[in-house]
């Protein structure tokens, strides 16, 4: 279903829109290498299901499949690409505290569709070796404001190019655990959670999503084999248009083979564990990392104050949404 604002006006044109986006892509990439060390590198559209290496995400979404003759194989479009970053990593040589980042674009073809979600997915996949000693709290927190700072410095490059944006970012981030947010808010679903916190702090980090909470319930799905559920989280940041939450960016510590072998129990896919790139995981052949995901889309759509996702990215559309957008001057390219 979309949401028509009240009295809903894009702030740039659609000729100052494209002149935006290319700025917000260019900018933030040599802010987020410069804030976390990155190198960018190419990335496939496209892996072989039996390595393992694409991602599950929820576990139900279908990846699209087709055939390759000259291959003899089938091939996926990836989902994200979480579990190839780490065997890039691996196979590029990279060093403790560097670490590659990459355009993913998928195809989500069960993704139900509204102003912040669309079958197309693109966004900055980045990866970091990491030691042991990195794995904690403190350092996933430090990382998530060094994205914010880019973030945010991007807005900045941004608004003094296009006067007319009057988008407003929180630089200060609140950080909570899913836990801590069932517990302020239990009668809300968990997105009536995030609204609620993202109203309140407008720049929030919810921490260790993909447990059980003392409900019974998750806050939201994780597959068991890229994130560790106590050392992760998603970025969101409050969207004035829409009065809603907008997450940014999933990211966290990835598995080591202890969590990966814990949470393969728990989500009940143990079989995994004999595929080739979980094998190499469990040896402790790959390194340990932190990375994430953060959307080009949704990023352009937070700091140009646009109230539909297609107003950034050329996507297909429903009928109903092409009329309701129509009616209301948002323009989908």
């Amino acid at each position: 279903m979309t949401i028509v604002p009240k009295r809903y006006k894009a702030p740039l044109r659609l000729y100052e829109t494209q002149k935006a986006i290319g700025l917000i892509k260019n900018v933030f990439q040599v802010k987020l290498c410069a804030a976390l060390h990155l190198k960018r590198v190419t990335a496939p559209l496209f892996v072989d299901p039996s390595t393992g290496l694409n991602d599950d995400l929820n576990g139900v979404e279908r990846p699209v499949s087709f055939d390759i003759p000259a291959v003899g194989k089938d091939a996926q479009v990836v989902h994200s690409l979480a579990k190839w970053k780490r065997l890039a990593l691996h196979n590029y040589d990279f060093f403790v505290g560097n670490g590659l980042v990459t355009d993913m674009n998928a195809i989500r073809r069960d993704e139900e569709l509204d102003n912040l979600h669309s079958i197309y997915v693109d966004q900055w996949d980045w990866e970091k070796v990491i030691d042991r000693s990195m794995r904690t709290r403190e350092y996933l927190e430090d990382t998530v404001n060094r994205i914010v700072s880019a973030i945010c410095g991007t807005l900045d490059e941004l608004k003094w190019q296009f006067s007319l944006l009057d988008t407003e970012l929180k630089r200060e981030v609140c950080f909570i655990t899913s836990q801590e947010l069932e517990d302020r808010f239990p009668q809300l679903s968990p997105k009536e959670r995030e609204n609620e916190i993202a109203k309140e702090y407008q720049t929030v980090f919810i921490e260790q999503i993909g447990g059980k909470l003392k409900s019974g319930e998750r806050h939201d799905g994780r597959a068991p084999d890229y994130d560790d559920w106590e050392l992760n989280g998603d970025l969101i940041f409050w969207h004035k248009p829409l009065s809603c939450a907008l997450e940014i960016s999933s990211m966290g510590i990835r598995v080591d083979p202890e969590s990966l072998s814990r949470q393969l129990k728990e989500a009940n896919c143990e079989e995994r564990a004999k595929l080739p790139f979980h094998k190499m995981l469990l040896s402790g052949e790959l390194p340990l990392t932190i990375g994430g995901g953060i959307g080009q889309s949704r990023l352009c759509m937070l700091l140009l104050g646009k109230a539909h996702i297609g107003e950034v990215q050329a996507s297909l559309w429903d009928e109903e949404t092409l009329r309701v957008c129509r009616e209301n001057h948002i323009v989908l390219l």
